[in-house]
This record gives structure tokens, sequence and C-alpha cells, in this order.
């Protein structure tokens, strides 16, 4: 398969994000995998991520991950070093590392990365043992996921190992929607308009990302579906019938409304006031809800995590 883009990143930015804590995989380095801080929080009997509240994964039985440490969107809200990675016909075509040695060297290095948490007194044994053998892939990590050509061969690979998988897509390759089937399929809608959404991602996709909802709704009964909203105060937490209208084409399982959260790279591009308090968020995400029910759709407040300041909507309430 021909790779659907053509991508470069310097020596300086790999060194970036290491220091970062992202470990990278394969032989050509646009892969990646990192262990999130609710893993760690995880293994201490200190809690779990909104995830588990929500779906049941269990955060130190997941590992986090992405085939494609690139991006064709500039998202505002995007803690990672976007600025650092180009997308353009002016360089050569990467050359893809294939999916299973990929899914072997994610799981070693995720053994090898939780590895340091045996010997503590604050690591639960039953937890550190069940880290061991992971359940859950978020491909999710960095980066856009469908960029990588061979995205349902390496969630094929994942499933064969008795593994789930999570993929977070910005919907820009509807393509590729209808060629993997992962276990729950997420997809980023972070503007009700087309003039929202170029501010706020500084990209000319709106169309695919709305071919990518179709997409979304034909998949019913195949996979989970999901559609998380990011909420910038001040930028895209505006006109919910917008929102409940392009939602309505998805028709998901589930749509979370979740905060900005100012950290990383996105504080060189917003202010903190762009962080809207778990307040304002399930203010928002109950006028989508009744946006929603205005069009006919039976959805509702199911869940949420004030924490991490997100709000679950669902049919199955």
């Amino acid at each position: 398969m021909e790779p659907r883009a053509t991508l470069n990143y310097t020596e300086e930015t790999l060194n970036v994000l290491e220091r970062q804590g992202y470990h990278f995989i394969g032989a050509h380095k646009h892969s990646a995998v990192k262990t999130c801080l609710w893993l760690r929080k995880s293994l201490r009997g200190e809690g779990n991520c909104y995830k588990g509240k929500f779906y049941g994964i269990r955060a130190h039985r997941c590992i986090q991950m992405t085939p494609s440490i690139f991006c064709n969107q500039r998202c505002v809200h995007c803690w990672r070093p976007l600025e650092a990675f180009t997308i353009g016909i002016e360089h050569e075509p990467i050359v893809w590392d294939p999916p299973e040695e990929l899914v072997e060297e994610c799981l070693k290095e995720q053994k090898r990365l939780i590895s340091g948490f045996k010997g503590s007194d604050r690591t639960g044994t039953a937890a550190f043992a069940e880290a061991a053998v992971p359940k859950h892939a978020a491909i999710s990590l960095i980066g856009e996921p469908t960029l990588y050509p061979y995205l349902n061969e390496l969630i094929q690979e994942f499933h064969a190992r008795g593994m789930t998988t999570f993929v977070v897509t910005n919907g820009t390759n509807p393509e590729v929607l209808r060629e993997i089937r992962p276990f729950q399929l997420y997809l980023s809608l972070n503007a009700p308009d087309e003039a929202t959404y170029r501010q706020a991602s500084h990209a000319q996709y709106w169309s695919r990302i709305k071919d990518s909802l179709d997409e979304l709704r034909k998949l019913k009964g195949q996979t989970r579906r999901a559609v998380r909203i990011t909420c910038i105060d001040g930028l895209n937490m505006i006109n919910p019938g917008g929102y409940a209208e392009l939602l309505g084409r998805a028709n998901p399982d589930f749509i979370e409304v979740k905060a900005y959260m100012h950290i990383g790279y996105s504080r060189k591009r917003l202010s903190r006031d762009a962080m809207p308090s778990h307040v304002k968020v399930k203010e928002f995400a109950r006028e989508i809800a009744d946006a929603l029910r205005e069009l006919g759709y039976n959805y509702e407040i199911a869940n949420e995590s004030e924490i991490s300041r997100v709000v679950l909507i669902s049919t199955n309430f």
C-alpha cells in the first residue's frame, strides 16, 4: 500500500519527545509508546481514568501508543509539539514499519516501562501482575493514526493477542473508517461549523470530517462508536444546535464532552482562561443533549468525571 502522506521531522523533534516520555518503537521511528498518569495511579491503587468509569477500562492494563507521530491538522488545543512536524509534497514518502513488528515491540516496551514499578512499596502486587499482561491498546497517543497505511492490520494484530482496541481519529480520512474495526472508535469533533473548525484546527478537511460522521453511523453494531468534543472556552463552546445536527449524522453510542486542558505546547497557543470548569462543560453538554432531543434523538447525560472535566452523553443511560 502506498503511503497516504509525505512526512518529515527532525532529530531535535525526536529528542524533545523522548524527554517528554515518548518511547519510539520500530526501525523507522514513526511509532511510539508512553505510560500515562492514570496507569501509574492505577498500579498504586490511587484511582482510575474516566475511561474506567465510563467503559470499564482498567488503566494499568492499557497501552497508550500510536503508529503515526504525525498529524495533518494543527489544533490549537493540542498539547503536542505540532509545530515541529511537517507534512507536504516536498518530502520523501516515509517507510512504514509492518504492524506485527510494531505490536511486538509495543508489548515489549510497555513491559520494560512498567518494570520500574515492581520494587515500589506503593505498587500493588496483583495490579503489577495484571499490568504485565495488557488487555487494551489505546491507539491515540500522538498524531493521527489513520495516516498509518496498515491501521486495520495493526488492530487485528492486537485483537489476535486477546486485546481490545480504542482508536481515536480526527476524521480527516473517512475512507479508512470503512476498513477498520476496532473495539471502540472515537472521532474528534471540535467545531459546530466550518468557520470555527478552521479557527480551531487550522486545516481544510471539514467536508471529510462530515463524511466521517456519516461513516460512523454505518458502523452501528460493528464497533462501539464515540464522538469526543474538546471544549475550548471562548472558541468552540457555541451553537449546541450545530453540534447536535452533526452528531445526528453519526448517531454514536457515546458522546464525550471534555474540557480542553491547559498543558504542554497548547500553553503557547491558548491562555489558561480557555480551559473551562467542569460546571461549564456539564452545562454545555446538557445544552447539546437538549438540542439532540429536539431533533428526535434520545440522548441523556449518563455519567461524568469531575476530576477529568468530562461528561458522557449516551443513549444507553
